[in-house]
């Protein structure tokens, strides 16, 4: 695997590098309720941090578009980082308007799947903050489990992927 994801699809969404013509509707989902939670992002985070964004992905850094299917409608970002040869990190955030109707662990899973099928063996990690409960039942779902290391960032807790281990949800 390359450290971009050229396309993946889903029941409901298409998921594919970011690109400079995303930069008005990454900030249009990029409020005080994302910039809160990630570290890495300005607050309030405008158009001109967008572009900036974009523009640096690539590499050992690539920020996906999750879009909606029917529509094409930017629904969230999920972040491809390799941390080293061996291990890579997922992170992610959607539109206020996207959450809570399952796209985002419906995203989220497709990308670690890809990035398991494609790295055998590489370790997939992700970092939360333990408060976000919403972002830790996610990654349950799709088989993260608590490491009980604490993460790189400030005030996260590590997670790491265990194929398997998700909770099966109906």
């Amino acid at each position: 695997m390359t450290d971009t994801l050229l396309a993946l699809s889903t029941d409901r969404c298409r998921i594919a590098p970011l690109h400079a013509d995303d930069a008005r509707a990454l900030a249009a989902i990029t409020d005080a309720s994302v910039t809160d939670q990630v570290h890495f992002l300005p607050a309030p985070f405008t158009e001109a941090d967008a572009r900036a964004l974009i523009a640096g992905s690539g590499g050992g850094d690539v920020f996906h578009a999750v879009r909606d299917r029917a529509f094409g409608d930017l629904q969230g970002v999920i972040g491809v980082h390799r941390r080293d040869a061996r291990e890579v990190e997922v992170g992610y955030w959607f539109a206020a308007s996207a959450r809570g109707k399952g796209l985002a662990t419906e995203a989220v899973n497709a990308v670690v799947r890809e990035i398991a099928a494609s790295r055998t063996g590489a370790a997939i990690v992700a970092e939360c903050h333990p408060d976000n409960e919403r972002s830790r039942a996610l990654l349950r779902r799709i088989g993260f489990l608590a490491t009980g290391q604490i993460g790189r960032r400030p005030g996260r807790v590590l997670m790491k992927w265990r194929p398997g281990s998700g909770i099966d949800v109906c």
